[in-house]
């Protein structure tokens, strides 16, 4: 876990701006571990913090972002090949990592927490939690493509059937499809299997939670209510 700023931790709780709590930090109300916090000290998160006497933020407390990976990010903890991770891209005072991967050169919505009970929750297949993606190949689409698609596919490489599924012309070399697995480059092996190459792979949603304005590289926390959603459709309490 890396420090950042308290200006910048305090903003990512939600207590105010930056410019806010610098001038909080200036006036003595913050303090770190029974510490009157200076101006430009950096913190890990699991400190002991107040502003004006209140206690900020809960490092046992249960955070989910919605991130929008952008192409070209890997998922994965480390890179040794020089990789852009995604901890390179956003960097949150709470350690925080994704439920479900996208592959480098695809884009779109990965949901990251620090609960690994959700994490778990989302991905277990027996949930059928939908997933949505806009994707664009290489060929013109056909009725046979289509029906063939949704229809479910047998991927010889994986020895398993793909579930029958929602697939929708959008363009003419364009569809999006609605997913309730998640098997690994399941989209890339589907199209590869009719003939088709992936040229572009979005993901647009994740269960209820949708990409919405978010641009390459950005991410909002979720509210309570998106939150406590997510742990019910989840079976999860809490």
């Amino acid at each position: 876990m890396e420090q950042i700023r308290i200006n910048k931790y305090l903003a990512h709780c939600g207590v105010c701006s930056r410019r806010e709590a610098d001038k909080l930090i200036r006036q003595g109300a913050v303090t770190v571990d029974g510490e009157t916090a200076a101006a430009g000290r950096s913190v890990f998160g699991t400190e002991e913090i107040f502003v004006s006497g209140k206690k900020v933020g809960n490092p046992d407390a249960s955070v989910v972002l919605a991130f929008y990976k952008p192409a070209g990010v890997v998922c994965t903890e480390r890179s040794f090949h020089g990789e852009k991770k995604i901890t390179d891209v956003i960097r949150y005072p709470v350690r925080v990592t994704y439920a479900g991967r996208l592959d480098k050169d695809s884009e779109g919505l990965l949901l990251l927490t620090n609960d690994g009970n959700l994490i778990q929750g989302m991905m277990k297949g027996a949930n059928r939690h939908e997933k949505e993606y806009q994707v664009r190949v290489d060929r013109e689409i056909t009725g046979e493509f289509l029906k063939k698609m949704s229809g479910g596919i047998y991927l010889e490489e994986l020895e398993q059937r793909t579930r029958e599924c929602v697939v929708e012309q959008t363009g003419k070399y364009t569809f999006r499809i609605i997913l309730t697995q998640g098997l690994n480059r399941q989209i890339k092996r589907m199209c590869a299997a009719c003939g088709y190459r992936v040229r572009g792979l979005k993901r647009i949603r994740v269960m209820h939670i949708t990409l919405g304005e978010l641009k390459p590289g950005e991410y909002r926390k979720l509210d309570d209510g998106d939150v406590e959603r997510l742990y019910r459709d989840c079976g999860l309490a809490h």
